[in-house]
C-alpha cells in the first residue's frame, strides 16, 4: 500500500468548515419561548448550549413576576397594644384567618394568623395538592408586656429577706398596698360586702390570716425584733411509764409578750402594663434562725389572678374581630 496514496484519501478538503459545523451542532438549542399563559407552580423546561443542559426557567418567571408587588403577603406584625392587635386583624382577616392565645405566665401572647389553614379534613390525594392549605406566613403577633409592679412581686415572691432588704422593697412598693377595709378586718362574708372583699375574706379563713395594715409592714421592717423562749414539758405515760420530754418554743417582742402580728396584707396591682389592677392577698411570715430573722412576703394564688386578666383580654380580642380563638401555638 502505498502510504502517500492513503494520507491524501483522509485529508479534510476545508478544515476550518468542518470544525465551524461540528461548533454549530454542539451549541444548537432551541428558541427560548414564554407562553402567553404561565403556569407558575408548573416547571418551564429549555435546553441551553452546554450540552444540551436542561434548566428551569420557573424560579425566573416567579421572580420577575414579583418584581412589581409580591404574590403573596407574608411577615410577622408585632403590636404593642391589643387595640392594635385587633385593628390589624379587622383589616387583613378572611374567612379561615384564627387567634392563637398562649397563656404563659411569664411570656403571654396572643397571634393572628391571616392565612390561616381552611377547616376540613386533609385531602393528600387530591391532583394540585390540599385545597384547605394555606401557607400561614402573614401573621400578627401581640407580647402582652407585664406591668412593672407584677414583675416586682413575682420576683420576691416566696423569697426570704432580712430586715433592711424587706424595709426598702416595702417602701419602695408602698403604693401597691391597700389597706384593708372595715369589712375586711372584720373578717365575716356578707351580702353588704363588695365582691372583692368577700374573696379576700374567704382566703384569709382558708390559711387562718389576718389582715394588716402598711403602717405595721413598715414598723416591722425598722424595729421587728424576736425573742425565743423555751419550756421543758415532761409527758408521763401511766400505763407503760413512759416519759417524753418536749422543748416548747415561743416567740416573744422585746417587752416579754408573746408575738401576734398579721400575716396578710392587701396588694392591687395591674398583671399587664396599663391594664386594671387586681386586688390580691399576700402572706406575711418570719423565719427565726439563730440570732437573724428573715422575712417571707408570698403572693397566694397569682396564678387565678393572672388568668383571669389574660382571659378578659383574649375575650376582647375574640369579640372585636369575630375569629376563633385556640388556646396554645400555632404550627411550627
Amino acid at each position: 500500500m502505498d502510504p502517500k496514496r492513503d494520507t491524501a484519501a483522509f485529508t479534510m478538503e476545508n478544515p476550518a468548515e468542518t470544525v465551524r459545523d461540528l461548533m454549530a451542532d454542539i451549541g444548537n438549542h432551541e428558541n427560548v419561548s414564554t407562553p402567553k399563559t404561565f403556569d407558575l407552580t408548573k416547571p418551564h423546561l429549555v435546553t441551553l448550549p452546554n450540552h444540551r443542559k436542561i434548566e428551569d426557567l420557573a424560579g425566573f418567571h416567579l421572580k420577575a413576576a414579583q418584581t412589581l408587588k409580591p404574590l403573596q403577603r407574608k411577615g410577622t406584625a408585632r403590636m404593642t397594644d391589643l387595640a392594635s392587635l385587633i385593628a390589624w386583624t379587622n383589616r387583613f382577616k378572611g374567612e379561615t384567618s384564627a387567634l392563637f392565645a398562649k397563656a404563659d405566665l411569664k411570656a403571654p401572647a396572643l397571634t393572628c394568623i391571616a392565612d390561616y389553614h381552611a377547616e376540613g379534613a386533609v385531602n393528600i390525594f387530591a391532583p394540585d395538592g390540599d385545597p384547605s392549605a394555606r401557607h400561614c406566613q402573614h401573621k400578627a403577633v401581640y407580647d402582652f408586656p407585664l406591668s412593672e409592679e407584677w414583675k416586682a412581686w413575682m420576683e420576691i415572691s416566696g423569697s426570704a429577706q432580712d430586715k433592711d432588704e424587706m424595709g426598702e422593697f416595702i417602701e419602695a412598693q408602698a403604693k401597691d398596698v391597700m389597706d384593708p377595709t372595715p369589712a375586711v378586718l372584720k373578717g365575716e362574708i356578707s351580702d353588704t360586702n363588695q365582691a372583692w372583699e368577700n374573696r379576700l375574706i374567704e382566703t384569709a379563713q382558708k390559711i387562718e390570716g389576718r389582715f394588716g395594715q402598711l403602717a405595721q409592714l413598715l414598723a416591722m421592717s425598722r424595729k421587728f425584733q424576736v425573742f425565743e423562749t423555751s419550756d421543758l414539758k415532761v409527758v408521763t405515760n401511766r400505763d407503760t411509764g413512759e416519759a417524753e420530754v418536749q422543748f416548747l418554743n415561743e416567740h416573744k417582742d422585746a417587752n416579754g409578750e408573746k408575738l401576734n402580728i398579721p400575716n396578710l396584707i392587701i396588694i392591687a396591682i395591674p398583671v399587664f402594663q396599663g391594664g386594671a389592677p387586681y386586688r390580691m392577698a399576700v402572706r406575711f411570715r418570719y423565719r427565726k434562725a439563730g440570732a437573724s430573722v428573715k422575712f417571707i412576703l408570698s403572693v397566694y394564688n397569682p396564678e387565678k389572678v393572672f388568668d383571669a386578666a389574660f382571659k378578659e383580654a383574649v375575650t376582647e380580642a375574640t369579640e372585636a374581630t369575630g375569629l376563633p380563638t385556640f388556646m396554645g401555638s400555632p404550627e411550627v
